[in-house]
């Protein structure tokens, strides 16, 4: 295991079908913090943790309250790509990235320009109506002031997010599971990897396959790199992307 940021440009360089798994790390450089650090900010409801208020048991106990939790701490409608999301386009616009796996919610990889991205947890960009199944955006949720409802039926809606005590759309997770096995270089950017299954994806990974692991943290997965960068990821990607540029 190695730990250069020159090497990561030399592995770019000489992949063919790279793919990238991203966790809240990528998004920060966006101004928008990961769970925990949000929920340290927010005050109104004490005691109950943010595993608890965002599990599908909540959300149906408590729609008032997960709503107004989830608009505080969840949405950032003015949030713009970073470096990370950049560079990761540009990859893919090369024909070097294959797909995007991202834990994230907020949709900056597609608004960055990629293709490709496996939302596994979802997106804060689509809505439904729990009753007639309707489809809503952002904008829509944003503009009410209480707890979003259908303007056909009535209902209510609920975020096309997975919440704490939902499995994965089993469709997504296939195709992020094909994706793995078909790589020869996985890029892991941003995530502790303590979350699962998501995190389990890497085992998947072929035995010729590389593995980059971008953290400020160490992960349960060091071992298994070939290289390890603990350092800002819009950074490191941005300047690999930079440096494989040239080269081209």
């Amino acid at each position: 295991m190695i730990s250069d940021e020159n090497s990561l440009q030399d592995m770019v360089h000489f992949a063919q079908k790279i793919v990238f798994f991203g966790g809240a790390g990528v998004s920060t450089a966006s101004g928008i913090p990961d769970f925990r650090s949000a929920f340290g900010l927010y005050r109104s409801i004490k005691g109950t943790t943010y595993e608890a208020m965002l599990s599908i048991d909540y959300f149906h106990s408590n729609q008032d309250d997960f709503w107004t939790f989830y608009k505080d701490i969840l949405l950032y409608p003015n949030a713009q790509p970073n470096p990370a999301h950049i560079a990761l386009a540009k990859l893919e616009e090369m024909g070097k990235l294959r797909a995007i796996l991202t834990q994230n919610i907020d949709g900056l990889h597609q608004a960055a320009g990629s293709k490709n991205v496996l939302e596994l947890h979802g997106s804060v960009h689509h809505n439904s109506c729990l009753r007639c199944r309707k489809q809503y955006n952002l904008h829509y949720v944003l503009a009410q002031s209480t707890t979003p409802h259908c303007d056909s039926c009535g209902g209510v809606l609920r975020p096309d997010i997975i919440l704490y005590g939902e499995p994965l759309d089993e469709q997504v997770l296939r195709k992020s599971i094909s994706a793995v096995k078909s790589c020869d270089l996985m890029i892991v950017g941003g995530t502790s990897l303590m979350v699962h299954p998501a995190a389990s994806l890497i085992d998947y990974l072929p035995k010729n396959a590389q593995l980059v692991l971008i953290n400020r943290s160490s992960t349960p997965y060091d071992k298994k790199a070939q290289l390890l960068i603990h350092d800002d990821i819009s950074v490191v990607l941005s300047n690999a992307l930079t440096k494989v540029q040239a080269e081209r």
